[in-house]
């Protein structure tokens, strides 16, 4: 049986709640029970503070979890192809989604992820890390909040992240898929997580009450339509 192809989309975790349950949940969903995990803060310009959070929150998890930095860049191709196929989780941290992708595609990392998924590896972020696999995605990349038709086309249609959380998400994003500008998609709230394989939700999970995740689609008529989905609340476990 070919390997699925999976993906989660992250509305929080490590970098606002360290030991809470939706970096536990996401695990969960690993391929083996000691996945190897590997943090790519590439859009936060590799920042050293993100990094140490993510060794931090994952170090005391059963997993070994890794950084992979382009900016300081150490591996040659062939070294950095075999790290990044041989991960079980590829988690990708917030901050700018263009520059993230154009860093990716001079290093050949956006081809490397491609096989890595492929390969039944479970792609997964917060922020610009969860825009960057779906077609397009509504970002603050260019400073004000805007369309952004490119990505790695990984996952079907469109991402918004800080659905309710930040101002003016919700309006911009259902009137850049009301025009066109970006396909049908998702919209996740803070503190949800979403779980695609071969491109179909199959789960939905929160760790804040009320938060959820939604379907946002062109009504036809030069509209959007909006639809909130059902999700598992998540129980803090002991650590």
């Amino acid at each position: 049986m070919p390997a699925p192809h999976r993906i989660a989309l992250l509305g929080s975790g490590f970098s606002t709640d360290p030991d809470g349950p939706l970096d536990d949940w996401l695990l969960g969903h690993a391929r083996v029970p000691r996945p190897r995990i590997c943090f790519v803060p590439t859009a936060s310009g590799d920042a050293e503070d993100y990094a140490g959070m993510f060794l931090a929150a994952f170090r005391d998890r059963d997993c070994e979890p890794s950084v992979l930095r382009l900016f300081r860049r150490e591996w040659d191709d062939t070294a950095l192809r075999t790290h990044l196929l041989s991960q079980d989780v590829v988690y990708v941290g917030g901050g700018n989604t263009a520059n993230l992708l154009a860093v990716w595609r001079v290093h050949g990392v956006d081809r490397l992820l491609a096989e890595a998924h492929d390969h039944g590896t479970l792609l997964c972020g917060v922020s610009a890390g969860a825009n960057c696999w779906a077609e397009g995605s509504h970002t603050d990349s260019f400073g004000p909040l805007t369309f952004l038709p490119d990505g790695l086309g990984l996952l079907p249609g469109s991402v918004c992240p800080h659905y309710d959380s930040e101002p003016g998400r919700r309006p911009s994003y259902r009137h850049a898929v009301a025009s066109g500008a970006l396909p049908a998609g998702w919209a996740i709230d803070d503190g949800t997580g979403a779980l695609f394989s071969d491109g179909v939700l199959t789960e939905t999970v929160t760790t804040t009450p009320g938060a959820r995740v939604y379907r946002v689609e062109s009504d036809g008529q030069g509209g959007s339509t909006e639809r909130a989905l059902p999700c598992r609340t998540l129980v803090r476990g002991p650590r």
